[in-house]
């Protein structure tokens, strides 16, 4: 009877005494990757935004300047009312007509 072989049971508990700290910390770093609400993954895709947040600051900034520099150039030269309205608003005096020409290659042709 002495020497039977050790149980189940009994290895899994000196295989669980051994390795507990390591078990411990493997379901720990398990944890923080995928379960924890400040996981790993969370952190990535919350940086993710943060980078494509900032891409869309600079590009409204480098808008904004834009606008301000049409905007004194509005102010400077009081014509430039004129040719804005007609070019980007296609406005046109009373007694005007407006013929727009279009280029032989930007008129797209019908599939079959």
């Amino acid at each position: 009877m002495e020497n039977e072989k050790p149980t189940l049971g009994l290895k899994t508990r000196a295989f669980l005494s051994k390795y507990k700290y390591v078990i411990i910390s493997v379901a720990f770093i398990i944890w923080m990757i995928f379960f924890d609400q400040n996981s790993v993954l969370m952190h990535r895709e919350l940086n993710n935004e943060i980078t494509r947040l900032n891409e869309d600051i600079e590009y409204y900034q480098k808008e904004l300047n834009t606008q301000n520099q049409q905007l004194k150039q509005l102010e400077k030269d009081k014509s430039s009312y004129e040719k804005i309205a007609r070019e980007k608003y296609f406005m046109k005096k009373s007694n005007e007509d407006i013929f727009i020409i279009e280029l032989k290659d930007s008129i797209q042709q019908p599939t079959k």
